[in-house]
């Protein structure tokens, strides 16, 4: 159960047995169905979830209903709202399951006591923590700056794990564009390959 999250842990810090002991034991294993609700808006997002098996996605909800996605994360990564679990405040965003999925979780009382007895656990979280606003930053530069064409193309170049796993409609979401309009650029892009594929045969 531990093995996947032993070797993220051993990419970032090295532990003890003894150390290593002490993390699994503050660690709940937790088995979720596809289009399971992690957290809800307004409520207090009480977990760190490391994903063992399945994808999942982070969005907001607009007064209209319209949907921004923040995030898709499967395997080896994390999930959670970092500011709610940090100052344990309602939360202003949705988390669910898209694929029946396995986390880890940690809770805000045991990574406090984590902290306090394993101290470098703070290097790995806060190194979690950066990664995350870096991505963050990234994309909104990407949104501003660059073409819906360029953004699909970066998207499926760097996350090619989740493309086949992820509703169109909801690619769509995340990259800021209408479900129609990012069917035109899939088009576009297919009927480009395939006319690269013809010179490349004559």
């Amino acid at each position: 159960m531990f093995e996947q999250i032993d070797q993220f842990v051993d990419r970032n810090i090295s532990l003890t047995s003894e150390e290593k002991q002490l993390f699994h034991s503050l660690l709940k294993y937790k088995r979720v169905r596809k289009r399971t609700f992690l957290l809800h808006e307004q409520e207090i997002c009480d977990f760190e979830a490391y994903i063992v098996k399945g994808c999942i996605r982070t969005y907001y909800l607009s007064e209209d209903g319209t949907e921004t996605i923040l995030s898709f994360a499967v395997e080896d990564w994390w999930v959670s709202d970092p500011y709610s679990f940090t100052e344990q405040t309602p939360s202003n965003m949705y988390i669910e399951s898209l694929e029946d999925s396995e986390l880890l979780i940690i809770d805000h009382k045991s990574k406090a006591a984590l902290f306090e007895k394993v101290p470098k656990f703070e290097r790995l979280f806060r190194l979690l923590l950066q990664r995350s606003l870096f991505t963050m930053q990234q994309r909104f530069h990407n949104l501003l700056s660059q073409s819906a064409t360029h953004r699909y193309l970066a998207f499926i170049e760097k996350h090619p794990q989740v493309v086949q796993r992820v509703p169109q409609h909801q690619i769509a979401r995340y990259l800021g564009v209408s479900p129609q309009f990012l069917s035109k650029v899939r088009n576009a892009i297919q009927k480009k390959e395939k006319l690269i594929d013809n010179k490349d045969k004559w």
